[in-house]
């Protein structure tokens, strides 16, 4: 992808899912099986790609390197102005910084973890065209934790959610122990309770979940199936649709949903 075909997105938004994985090849030949994803080279160099729909990209993929022991999973990115004020933000509201800050093609980031342990990441700089300025993003975000309020606020002041900037994240408190962020009328994420962090299945603990929406949910579930994935928890929800759990040959776990047809 070109410089010209990227943009700045808008400060405490999502700009990107990536996935680090122990088998390029075979991973990609998973995603391509059950999503109908395709691949081309991106701007991090030799052992990254970027997954693609219909043209479009969706995410970025890449190779641990040999020797780093480091854990197969989904992490979702959020935009900011300067990664490192950022990264001090996240150790002063007693989350930790796994990876970086650091340099990685035209940009800058890190990976983190909130408090219970949820990893993210943060970028500042150029992404391909992401999900803003799209009419279907190409994915969407759920932060399974223990207390959906205590975490909103620790996001909140780590990526100036409700600051009354224009143009910036505004904050929603639900009942049920729900809060939703949007940005210019859409959701942008959605922060949930229910997770348990003592609990021994990794669908369960505190994390971000990247729910990739699919026109037909059986055969995405039967299609990770017969590459190698396993599938697990369903769930039905009149506003959300039906939707999946997978986890990817290689341990990464990701949701498929299937919207409702008035959703769509």
């Amino acid at each position: 992808m070109t410089a010209a075909e990227q943009s700045t997105p808008v400060h405490g938004i999502p700009c990107w899912v990536s996935l680090m994985t122990r088998d390029l090849r075979a991973t990609q030949d998973f995603y391509g099986a059950v999503l109908g994803w395709t691949f081309r080279s991106g701007t991090l160099g030799e052992g990254f790609t970027v997954a693609h729909l219909d043209a479009l990209p969706v995410a970025g993929i890449g190779r641990i390197a040999p020797g780093l022991p480091s854990a197969v999973s989904w992490t979702p990115y959020f935009a900011v102005e300067d990664v490192d004020a950022t990264a001090a933000r996240v150790r002063e509201r007693g989350g930790t910084i796994a990876v970086g800050p650091i340099r990685l093609g035209p940009g800058r980031g890190a990976v983190a973890a909130d408090r219970e342990g949820a990893g993210f990441g943060f970028w500042e700089g150029r992404t391909p065209p992401w999900s803003f300025g799209r009419d279907h993003p190409p994915a969407s975000l759920e932060l399974r934790t223990s207390h959906a309020f205590d975490c909103a606020i620790f996001y909140a002041e780590v990526f100036g959610w409700a600051s009354e900037e224009p143009g910036g994240c505004e904050v929603y408190a639900y009942r049920q122990d729900a809060v939703v962020v949007r940005q210019g009328g859409r959701t942008v994420a959605t922060l949930r309770g229910g997770g348990d962090a003592r609990s021994p299945d990794p669908r369960l603990r505190p994390r971000w979940h990247i729910r990739f929406p699919v026109a037909d949910l059986e055969a995405a579930v039967g299609a990770a199936r017969a590459a190698g994935g396993t599938s697990g928890t369903r769930l039905d929800s009149p506003a959300d649709g039906t939707e999946a759990v997978i986890r990817d040959p290689d341990g990464g776990i990701f949701t498929v949903c299937a919207h409702p047809p008035d959703a769509a």
